[in-house]
């Protein structure tokens, strides 16, 4: 039987001041009010109220009713060069688009749906240099480090949240999160997630786990803080080889959801195991003088070092196992060099982390609003890494089947880091930041350099945004050294050099955002196939790739009515290589009210469209997404109904995803032969409990 809540969401990230929400653009202003009355008195700040309601409460002098108003929320890259924290966000905003495939402007494509492999579906450069091992098809669904929110939560909190497909139970999602302070300035807490889709088509019954034991420590003068966590994440995902019904939507033994369960698959006991565990603390102390900024409630909002130390330790062990016991009938696979029925491969990679890193900033005393302030980061990062890879050898010395260690290296990387800031006035900002490995290392020359120019007009006029960067960055692992029973490499590629340019307009008080990018990329690594074949080979762009991409974000409100746009428009000039699409859009019209003073209801349509381009095949046994065959498919608007809803400290929703299947489309693709899921009734909750 499937399991019911199926896990996921991290409890909404906070929505401060005039930030915009990575989502979609929209802004939620923090709307903290004095609601004294009388002569002159002291106005309590936030934390000040907190501790007289719990006296009040322990004291029984009174009924206090504990809300979202108590909790700040921050994260790691919140807390890099100062203490930051915001309150939590229980709003509306993107809550009824949970799927990490369907974030609004990062959209993926998928081999079927929730909890199975997955890519970006627009290019996204990863600026990361370094050791990769390369596989990142289940890369949405971990549970990492940075992923962690950490709290100051006196008021013990506890957040529910499920989303489940009513009838066919094809996606079920669960996520926990519960924390507290076990003292004013300590506090510990956990995220448990679970994912267990079933899936619409056969062998599609995905059952990830992620879970983490966090707390974050701040000293009573403010001048320590610690970070630490503890994470897990055990990934199981089915691999079926696509089904064999290759024209799916016009079969009508195939119309029905009941038939396509039951559809035949062309692998039935094959899969991946991705186990990615490990430690993380962080340790920061401030030295010298230390200035404080408040926000508008009174609370102290953000803590502002001059000096501060800071060191990291990072434990991590990863393990991927691809698990087969299938005779390959329907040809799945290239090649198979140990055994034709029978896989058992599996990579082990162990890596140690130390980071210590000094800043320094020069401003002056008042620092009412920052101006001529000078910043300076230098660091140096030692990592340490070691990795094994194994198959199941049938023709081992010994007779018997039996794990054979293929490969395996022991190495490190010492990387030399510098941060440098201006801030000429609040209108005018200067950043730039310089990563570079050591000649000792294995990836000796990898490098990324960045920087960017703010310029403010106001939030009437908005701001601009110029960015550059350059970045060297070594091939993966699983392109150059790979062992196992389907796909062995051995290759010496170039390092990828990537080149970017870029400008961003942004105004909040009009909801617009205009971002234009330009990308030059040398020595591309992709995985291509022999014109028809499934033999997924490590390939290198001989030729330079241009790539320009505009993005567009607006967002128009109308009375109760409002518009929420993001549009990208990305082209390049070796199409057949970089996969992608021209065009994509996404549209949510909805129409927002408060009913009976207690219920913030929403109730509209989502559009999520891309235009017609080559689709990429996949490799299993590989986890590549690569250039096969040259199929395209039909492009059309896929649309979802939903009303949302907030009531106390209650989310829900209720949405016909892929409402319009049926009118333009039976069903669409976004990778080759996986068909993806077919409309469905689904709900979600997400219920916050305080105290």
């Amino acid at each position: 039987m499937a399991l019911l809540p199926c896990l996921f969401v991290q409890v909404a990230l906070a929505q401060y001041g005039t930030q915009q929400n990575a989502g979609n653009g929209q802004v939620q202003p923090n709307h903290m009010r004095d609601t004294s009355t009388g002569t002159t008195r002291k106005v309590l700040s936030d934390d000040d109220l907190l501790d007289t309601l719990r006296k009040q409460e322990e004291h029984r002098r009174d009924s206090v009713i504990f809300s979202s108003r108590f909790i700040r929320v921050t994260n790691e890259r919140l807390l890099n060069d100062s203490t930051q924290i915001f309150p939590l966000d229980t709003g509306l905003t993107n809550f009824e688009n949970y799927s990490p495939l369907y974030q609004i402007r990062s959209p993926k494509i998928s081999i079927g749906g929730l909890g199975l492999a997955e890519r970006n579906l627009l290019f996204e450069p990863d600026k990361t240099i370094g050791f990769d091992v390369g596989l990142h098809y289940l890369d949405a669904y971990l549970l990492l480090p940075p992923d962690i929110q950490y709290y100051r939560a006196r008021v013990p909190i506890t957040s529910l949240y499920l989303v489940t497909s009513i009838g066919n139970l094809s996606e079920q999602v669960f996520k926990i999160m519960h924390t507290q302070n076990i003292k004013p300035n300590w506090n510990i807490g956990l995220n448990f997630n679970r994912i267990g889709s079933n899936g619409v088509y056969a062998r599609q019954h995905a059952d990830h786990l992620g879970a983490a034991f966090f707390t974050w420590y701040e000293s009573p003068s403010k001048r320590y803080n610690l970070l630490a966590n503890l994470f897990f994440n055990n990934l199981k995902a089915p691999e079926s080889g696509s089904t064999t019904a290759d024209a799916i939507f016009t079969d009508p033994n195939a119309t029905s959801l009941g038939g396509r369960i039951n559809l035949p698959v062309r692998l039935n006991d094959t899969r991946d195991n991705i186990r990615d565990n490990g430690f993380y603390i962080k340790q920061f102390y401030y030295l010298g003088r230390v200035d404080s900024l408040s926000s508008d409630s009174g609370t102290t909002a953000k803590i502002l070092p001059t000096q501060r130390i800071a060191y990291t330790f990072f434990y991590n062990i990863q393990k991927y196992k691809f698990l087969q016991n299938d005779i390959d009938t329907y040809k799945v696979f290239p090649d198979s060099y140990f055994s034709q029925s029978v896989s058992q491969d599996s990579l082990v990679v162990y890596h140690f982390s130390n980071e210590i890193s000094y800043s320094f900033y020069l401003r002056g005393k008042s620092v009412s609003f920052v101006k001529n302030e000078l910043k300076l980061d230098l660091g140096i990062k030692h990592d340490l890494y070691s990795y094994s890879q194994f198959v199941l050898d049938t023709a081992a010395s010994t007779g018997l089947p039996q794990l054979d260690k293929k490969k395996d290296n022991i190495f490190q990387d010492i990387t030399l880091k510098a941060k440098a800031s201006y801030r000429f006035s609040d209108r005018m900002a200067l950043d730039a930041d310089f990563q570079q490995i050591a000649p000792t290392s294995r990836d000796a020359g990898n490098y990324l350099y960045s920087t960017n120019l703010t310029l403010s007009g106001g939030d009437k006029v908005g701001k601009v945004i110029f960015g550059a960067y350059t970045q060297n960055s070594s091939p993966p692992l699983v392109a150059t050294s790979w062992v196992s029973n389907h796909f062995m490499f051995n290759n010496s590629f170039k390092n990828t050099k990537t080149t970017g340019l870029s400008v961003n307009y942004i105004n909040q008080a009009l909801q617009l955002d205009l971002k234009a990018e330009y990308f030059l990329i040398n020595n591309y690594l992709y995985f291509e196939a022999q014109p028809g074949g499934i033999d997924a080979t490590p390939m290198e762009s001989l030729t330079p790739i241009n790539l320009i991409k505009l993005s567009a974000g607006k967002n128009i409100t109308l009375g109760r009515f409002h518009f929420d746009n993001f549009a990208v428009y990305q082209k390049t000039d070796q199409q057949s290589t970089l996969r992608t699409p021209d065009l994509y859009i996404y549209s949510s019209l909805y129409y927002n009210r408060l009913l009976f003073q207690v219920l913030n209801m929403s109730t509209g349509i989502n559009v999520r469209y891309n235009s017609q381009y080559t689709a990429p095949s996949y490799a299993v046994g590989l986890g590549q997404f690569y250039n096969g065959p040259n199929v395209q498919f039909s492009s059309y608007p896929v649309a979802t109904v939903f009303m949302k809803a907030t009531l106390k400290n209650t989310n829900f929703f209720i949405m016909y995803d892929y409402a319009n299947q049926g009118l333009q489309s039976q069903g669409y693709y976004t990778v080759n032969r996986y068909p993806m899921p077919d409309a469905s009734i689904k709900f979600g909750v997400l219920w916050n409990f305080y105290n």
